[in-house]
């Protein structure tokens, strides 16, 4: 996504809210109480030597004002987490849907029972920009549903997601930060940031399909690609961006991978579910919210899932059918 700072002014305030509510934990007050004791001299027969070690050793009316208020902020993000879809429900596109694809690699580690390694690689929508919290960025969402479904399965879900990096940023960081993590499934967003700097789209398709053949050669990792937003700021470069998502879905079926597109998907929510950009997009008009970050990460899991059980049952879909395939 964009290097631009998203306009929300509470993002990322449970993390600090919960830092606080940890520093002021009981083993934190017990720790800070030791301290306190060996720091302090012995007890002399002056009373009010006395009274004032013990004050120093309970929180003020100020720390347990701190307390509560840490303790407000998480009952809050909680609540936030609890009711997201009760306030707009997130539907599939009108229409149905057809499989990403096959994910046999996957479906394979979780039939033997062994650890799955996912990570989602891209820019600012992968590392959450414009959530209220870390909770709520879409790896962590995607996460939180896998293990839902799969309860006995051990599945790590890793956020290399950097703000304001397309394709030619990311391809440096391949290396390091997808293939030698070894992952069973990367799940590749990009070409956001392409669009939004006037970039050709034909070079980012091509660095694409380099990254992937890199990933194919050293691995047997299923991938996905995600293709662009719908929001306003992409959609004032319309023609960039048609071409963007029409190229990455000839990228992934020249490389035979999953694609996953979003593009379509924000555009069906706001054309065909009449929900309101603003309900979904942030106030910079380009990153999504809590909710457009929350309903995208469901659709995909439920795609992963599908595809997954699908060759569970020795069906394997080419995966050159296109999960909402409207173009």
């Amino acid at each position: 996504m964009s290097s631009l700072r998203p306009f929300c002014l509470t993002a990322w305030l449970a993390a600090p809210a919960l830092a606080a509510l940890l520093s002021l934990s009981p083993v934190s007050q017990s720790r800070a109480q030791a301290q306190a004791a060996q720091a302090t001299p012995a007890p002399s027969a002056n009373p009010s030597s006395s009274q004032t070690t013990v004050a120093a050793t309970h929180p003020s009316a100020e720390q347990r004002g701190i307390t509560a208020r840490a303790i407000d902020k998480v009952k809050q993000v909680a609540k936030s987490a609890g009711d997201i879809f009760s306030r707009v429900p997130c539907l599939s596109p009108k229409g149905g849907s057809k499989t990403m694809g096959s994910l046999p690699h996957v479906a394979g580690k979780l039939v033997a029972g062994k650890p799955v390694v996912i990570v989602a690689f891209g820019s600012s929508s992968t590392a959450g920009y414009g959530a209220s919290s870390p909770d709520f960025n879409y790896p962590n969402r995607l996460a939180a549903q896998l293990r839902r479904h799969y309860p006995g399965a051990n599945i790590t879900v890793i956020n290399a997601g950097v703000g304001g990096e397309d394709a030619p940023e990311m391809m440096k960081r391949l290396q390091t930060q997808v293939i030698d993590v070894h992952p069973d499934l990367v799940i590749w967003q990009v070409g956001t940031n392409a669009v939004l700097r006037n970039l050709d789209p034909g070079d980012t398709a091509k660095l694409v399909e380099d990254g992937i053949s890199r990933i194919q050669a050293a691995d047997e990792a299923d991938i996905v690609l995600v293709d662009p937003q719908y929001s306003p700021a992409v959609n004032q470069r319309k023609e960039s961006a048609g071409r963007m998502v029409k190229l990455l879905g000839k990228v992934a079926e020249l490389r035979h991978v999953g694609i996953f597109p979003r593009f379509e998907v924000m555009r069906d929510w706001h054309e065909n579910q009449s929900i309101p950009v603003e309900s979904f997009v942030i106030a910079d008009g380009l990153h999504m919210n809590d909710w457009g970050y929350a309903c995208f990460a469901q659709l995909l899991g439920d795609d992963i899932i599908r595809s997954v059980g699908q060759i569970k049952i020795g069906v394997n879909v080419p995966a050159d059918v296109r999960t909402y395939r409207p173009m």
